[in-house]
């Protein structure tokens, strides 16, 4: 059993299976090969480091479960080995600690250096502290008295400083696959000397149930074991017997953007079936279907849009049908909106338009409309020639007067909105194609 998290007011018998079977050495460590097996990127790392002293900080990201905190404690284990401690090992969570806590690290870090050794520091939950605290870590880490290493559920690009990233190395942990899922399930039935009474169906259920969680595994594991039971659990015992947990997802942070991206891309793939998978992964995560809804108007607009008109309308219709039925009956409404939008013709030629259109206001000044599109409400302003030569286009026998409505300074006349050939807009292409050919016959 790991002696760096061990707490010592309890009696091995007491011990959580999760915690007695926390690996003591990194090659015991299961799903994280990528990271570890020979030649990996921290394996040779680590090998360096043992042999020189010297460790780059380094940060741990990675879902819940997947070994952070044991490989940091391993870590330190491994560069202390061989009867020579290199690094003072000193651990903290984020959640628990602040400025009093941060200062009496830098005191023992600052007296642990004065005799010829570094500072291992362990941060879990790193993301937690704010930027003052991150700050906090530079100068230390600058002139070597601290090396840190840090644990994180979350995307280090938005949860830590730009400072503090600059002088770490970022590592991915995995979630944990069926056959590490499995092999884990080996282990704990070795460690508890006996195996689970479950059918090779729920044995297959109980690995879905983990969700790539390997503490978790192990408290589901702990509990099917000393659950008492003259026969093999099935799928649906094992449902009745453990509470399963919704799907991680965290509604501000990582889980939230990566899920509604992968939503709007499915259907702008024109996808259905991927748009609900992710519309429900986003239901059953706890998500306001409300914010889904904001979001899936905003796609008619910008991704259909004129290719399919009625987009816009089926989205405002579904906005409304929600609000009157509610959640769950509000649901399919949304779930039809989401096919809908999935399998329309898709354009985002309203969308580039609009980019550009926006460009070119904001860097032409103050440049005044034509005055032949100008009304002239005073005698000054039709002495100045306001109106003066506008043609009232459904007097003209085509019903378009070709005239131009941009400022005069523009002498190229700007091509914003270029519709494709696909749905309405194909129609919309045609019409735009006569017009034009009319301006060129009939220039000004």
């Amino acid at each position: 059993m790991s002696q760096l998290f061990q707490n010592p007011l309890l009696s091995p018998t007491q011990i959580p299976l999760a915690e007695a079977m926390r690996p003591q050495y990194l090659e015991d460590i299961i799903g994280q090969d990528h990271l570890l097996k020979k030649g990996a990127p921290l394996e040779v790392i680590l090998s360096s480091a043992h042999s020189s002293g010297s460790l780059p900080s380094l940060i741990l990201w990675g879902p819940p479960g997947c070994g952070k905190t044991t490989l940091a404690g391993l870590i330190a284990k491994t560069l202390n080995k061989g009867g020579k401690t290199l690094f003072d090992f000193v651990a903290l969570s984020a959640v628990l600690s602040g400025v009093v806590e941060l200062r009496k690290v830098f005191e023992r870090a600052q007296n642990a250096a004065q005799c010829g050794r570094r500072t291992l520091l362990f941060v879990d939950e790193i993301h937690r502290f704010n930027r003052a605290q991150q700050d906090s870590f530079l100068a230390h880490l600058e002139d070597g008295r601290i090396t840190l290493i840090g644990a994180t559920t979350e995307n280090p690009s938005f949860e830590l400083n730009g400072a503090l990233l600059s002088r770490t190395q970022v590592f991915t942990l995995a979630p944990l696959k069926e056959d590490s899922l499995k092999a884990l399930l080996e282990k704990a039935e070795m460690h508890l000397q006996k195996t689970l009474p479950l059918t090779q169906e729920a044995r297959d259920f109980l690995l879905t149930l983990a969700d790539g969680d390997g503490r978790y595994f192990l408290n589901l594991i702990e509990t099917i074991a000393r659950h008492k039971t003259q026969k093999d659990l099935s799928s649906e015992d094992l449902t009745k017997l453990l509470q399963k947990r919704r799907p991680l997802y965290d509604k501000s942070q990582d889980g939230h953007y990566n899920l509604i991206s992968a939503l709007h891309k499915s259907l702008r793939g024109s996808d259905p079936d991927a748009g609900l998978y992710w519309f429900n992964r986003m239901l059953q995560g706890g998500e306001d279907p409300k914010y889904i809804l904001r979001r899936l108007i905003r796609f008619a607009v910008e991704d259909v849009s004129l290719a399919d008109p009625n987009a816009l309308l089926q989205a405002t219709a579904t906005q409304s049908a929600y609000t009157t039925l509610g959640s769950p009956e509000g649901d399919l409404a949304i779930a039809q909106l989401v096919v809908y939008l999935a399998t329309a013709p898709k354009s985002n030629a309203v969308y580039k338009a609009q980019k550009e259109a926006s460009k070119l206001a904001g860097n032409s000044g103050s440049l005044m409309p034509p005055k032949t599109i100008l009304n002239a409400p005073t005698k000054l302003m039709d002495k100045e020639g306001y109106g003066k030569g506008y043609i009232y286009d459904h007097d003209t026998p085509l019903g378009f007067s070709g005239q131009n409505y941009f400022p005069a300074e523009m002498t190229t006349r700007p091509l914003f909105y270029e519709p494709v050939e696909r749905g309405f807009e194909r129609d919309l292409k045609k019409r735009l194609a006569y017009w034009n050919k009319i301006r060129k016959e009939n220039p000004e």
